[in-house]
């Protein structure tokens, strides 16, 4: 359909490139090289990004989620901070790491803590306590109880949030790889509006939502394998 419309002029190429441009421009940019040096640019940052706030967000999680101090000492500053837009904080970031590869790598950070965090401890906390007073009436301890009922109970919660950090963690790139950025992805994206190559714009917009939707997929399997215990009988 897109295709067609470009074709028949309901779209003005100015506006919108169609796919056969997207695609000339995919080996374009294929052929010289660029587009793979710039793929693997963005994936190291979005892949330490994720490692590092996949990270944080499990251990505030666990000790939020298991221990009253931590609830009362860690959560409110962490529910504060969420409600600040953490893509405001670039200028802060910029004025606090430079503009080399940190901030570019914590913003994705930043980004993918809290989905994770929120679904994790939200999940600990909402295990049904009837299986944790079965749990218990089997001799089951603390460690027993968080790694034989707790934790399982709150996978499904967790890969939730996990999936939606994900998410975040690309749109998070995005923004962050347009400021002051000489290589990645959305360098390509924003050299391109420079020289107004519409074509390039739309392409590098397509591989971030196929990377988005790749990345999803696979968490959807892990989730398949994690939670097959659900579909058994």
């Amino acid at each position: 359909m897109w295709q067609i419309l470009s074709s028949s002029g309901v779209i003005p190429e100015s506006k919108l490139a169609p796919p056969t441009q997207v695609w000339a421009a995919a080996k374009e940019l294929w052929s010289d090289g660029s587009l793979q040096s710039a793929l693997e640019v963005s994936l190291q940052r979005v892949g330490l990004g994720l490692v590092l706030g996949v990270g944080v967000a499990l251990i505030l999680g666990l000790l939020v989620g298991f221990f009253r101090v931590a609830d009362l000492a860690i959560d409110p500053p962490l529910q504060m901070l969420r409600t600040v837009p953490f893509l405001g904080l670039i200028p802060l970031f910029v004025v606090w790491f430079g503009i080399g590869e940190q901030p570019k790598i914590l913003m994705v950070a930043l980004g993918v803590l809290f989905p994770l965090y929120l679904n994790l401890v939200s999940g600990i906390k909402g295990v049904d306590p009837k299986f944790i007073e079965a749990g218990r009436s089997v001799g089951l301890g603390r460690i027993g109880l968080a790694r034989t009922v707790i934790l399982p109970g709150a996978m499904p919660s967790t890969l939730t949030g996990f999936r939606l950090s994900l998410g975040v963690a690309w749109l998070s790139l995005i923004v962050a790889e347009q400021i002051n950025a000489d290589a990645g992805l959305g360098y390509l994206v924003m050299n391109a509006r420079t020289f107004f190559r519409n074509d390039i714009i739309v392409l590098g917009l397509v591989i971030y939502a196929i990377l988005g939707l790749v990345s999803d997929s696979i968490v959807r399997g892990l989730e398949a394998y994690l939670l097959r215990w659900r579909t058994q009988r």
